[in-house]
């Protein structure tokens, strides 16, 4: 997976902090949402905006 595709890094959003690509939602938000328990079904709820090959992007940063 090549995670350029749906990640990027502007410094005038989020202080520079990589963001999923469109969106403000960085990929500390996301990965903060998983360490909290919150699977990848009960995120793509609450952000209709996203979807799961965006969340698995940020999983290939760790």
């Amino acid at each position: 997976m090549k995670y350029q595709e749906y990640l990027s890094i502007n410094p005038e959003i989020r202080f520079g902090k990589p963001c999923i690509k469109g969106t403000r939602i960085t990929v500390y938000d996301v990965l903060s949402w998983l360490a909290d328990d919150m699977s990848i079904e009960e995120i793509l709820q609450y952000f209709p905006q996203l979807n799961k090959t965006q969340i698995l992007a940020c999983l290939v940063l760790v």
